[in-house]
């Protein structure tokens, strides 16, 4: 190594081991390499972490539809002869539901400390945020929702769905899951506050709940067509279909089982791309 000296001032000192450009020289002239998978897979992990850190949430998830669940079967099975099975897919639809609301809230809470607007910078294409955000909550719907199915196998009565029929419920409850955490992002992506979204999301998705045949059965008129519109609906019968809660009797105002897979996937995709298209523009809330 040279070393400066004052009978030699030009001299410079070099310093030891590989210069910066040896080092960086490589990766500064080498494409960037865009990963949009990892990023989505990072940012869904994210979430798993983020709600082992509250557990609370497991609570509020799964123990409204629980109660809603034992106190509408009881109230129902001695003035209209609905029992747990008839509620069942519902109640399992809703722990779905109310996992979608928790889980897409955190957009508002990203934005609001900055997370989100890191993530907007990065060089990545769109879509691989808006499936992480998906893919996060509805790995946790899935987690919650496989544990009251669980739960329903081993307690509720009149359930034969055999292995091939769980397979197809546990699909098409992550089709359902992908589909409401979907939704949830499409509206949770213009608000900027979780009061707004709160009241945003019981006044659409709970009527849609309500609307799906998990509750009412199914009716005529006015009604009839609303539930035939809902594409929540298509998923819970599906589901009741697949664990074997249909009879002779509500058999024929069932809607047939290729036709809940068929519109539980639209629904699923279309949510999907519509985030992606909404998360390509800019707000308001991208600036704070």
């Amino acid at each position: 190594m040279a070393e400066a000296t004052r009978d030699n001032p030009a001299s410079t000192i070099t310093p030891a081991g590989p210069s910066l450009g040896s080092v960086y020289g490589s990766a500064a002239q080498s494409p960037l390499t865009v990963r949009p998978w990892l990023a989505a897979g990072s940012l869904a992990w994210r979430e798993l972490v983020r709600f082992l850190r509250q557990r609370n949430r497991v609570f509020g998830a799964l123990g409204q539809p629980i109660i809603f669940w034992l106190l509408f079967s009881a109230g129902f099975s001695g003035m209209q002869g609905l029992g747990y099975q008839h509620f069942f897919p519902g109640t399992l639809v809703m722990i779905l539901l109310f996992t979608a609301i928790f889980a897409t809230i955190s957009i508002i809470e990203d934005r609001r400390e900055g997370f989100l607007q890191s993530v907007l910078v990065a060089p990545l294409p769109r879509w691989s945020m808006v499936a992480g955000k998906i893919f996060g909550g509805a790995s946790l719907a899935m987690l919650q929702g496989l544990l009251f199915l669980i739960l329903g196998l081993l307690t509720v009565k009149g359930m034969s769905p055999g292995f091939f029929g769980v397979i197809g419920v546990v699909l098409l409850m992550a089709v359902v899951s992908l589909a409401l955490c979907g939704l949830g992002f499409l509206l949770a992506w213009r608000m900027e506050s979780t009061q707004g979204f709160h009241a945003i999301m019981m006044v659409l998705l709970m009527p849609m709940w309500l609307l799906s045949g998990a509750f009412f059965p199914a009716a005529a008129g006015w009604m009839g067509w609303v539930v035939a519109l809902n594409p929540l609906t298509y998923g819970v019968s599906g589901i009741r279909q697949m664990l074997g809660l249909v009879d002779a009797k509500t058999a024929a105002a069932e809607p047939s089982l290729w036709l809940c897979w068929l519109v539980s996937l639209l629904f699923a995709g279309a949510m999907f791309a519509l985030s992606s298209a909404s998360a390509r523009r800019a707000t308001r809330g991208d600036l704070l």
